[in-house]
């Protein structure tokens, strides 16, 4: 899951990509709302949790503008405002949840991975395929009732191909799905990536390389 953090307390948004990564998530990170019209503008985010009150670009008007664009990308809005006709009013600018500062983090995430799930398509909170079993918000996989160590680049790049039901994902899409703004377009972080997840998969192998495509979970 690629995620957008837009916060203008620079503390704040940096401790919110920090411990977003540590969940598994590639964050993101900008101060206003002009950064983030820019990136949004270039990347494709499953969530963007996004400070109302930023400077410049408001954060309603960022909001705005995500949904004028028919973005795929759901918004959690943060505010210190939390009145309830406050919360109306940033839901109804396209908001797809709302969570009032301060808030505890376990939430946070919580309600972040409940939206990466409506994002596109919808995904079920536990993912499988074969074997293959997946569980995003507890972090754990398994095979054949086998518990699974992965990074969380593994992790992620396992998530994304289950997520995919068999379709085929090309090497640029996962660079942009579980890397972040800051990975080398030549990197070969998902060929390393993809074959040190075989390896731990183990036999019989499940991921297929499709030739100039990319790849997918075979027999789903």
């Amino acid at each position: 899951m690629r995620v957008l953090v837009v916060e203008d307390f620079e503390v704040l948004a940096r401790t919110i990509g920090t411990g977003l990564r540590r969940e598994g998530m590639a964050v993101d990170v900008v101060l206003d709302g002009e950064h983030a019209l820019e990136n949004l503008a270039v990347n494709r985010y499953d969530v963007v949790v996004l400070d109302r009150d930023l400077p410049g670009v408001h954060g309603d008007e960022v909001c705005r503008r995500i949904v004028a664009a028919h973005s795929t990308s759901r918004v959690l809005m943060l505010t210190a405002a939390g009145t309830v006709r406050q919360r109306v009013d940033g839901l109804g600018l396209g908001a797809d949840d709302y969570l009032p500062k301060p808030f505890d983090f376990a939430e946070l995430v919580a309600r972040v991975r409940a939206l990466g799930r409506r994002s596109v398509t919808a995904v079920p909170p536990i993912l499988d395929g074969g074997d293959l079993t997946l569980d995003p918000g507890r972090r754990v996989a398994s095979r054949a009732g086998r518990r699974l160590e992965l990074s969380p680049k593994e992790f992620g790049v396992l998530e994304c191909l289950l997520g995919a039901a068999g379709r085929v994902v090309s090497a640029e899409e996962l660079l942009e799905r579980v890397w972040d703004e800051a990975a080398d377009p030549f990197t070969t972080a998902v060929k390393t990536t993809v074959r040190r997840l075989r390896a731990k998969l183990g036999d019989p192998p499940v991921i297929d390389t499709v030739r100039e495509a990319g790849y997918r979970i075979g027999g789903l």
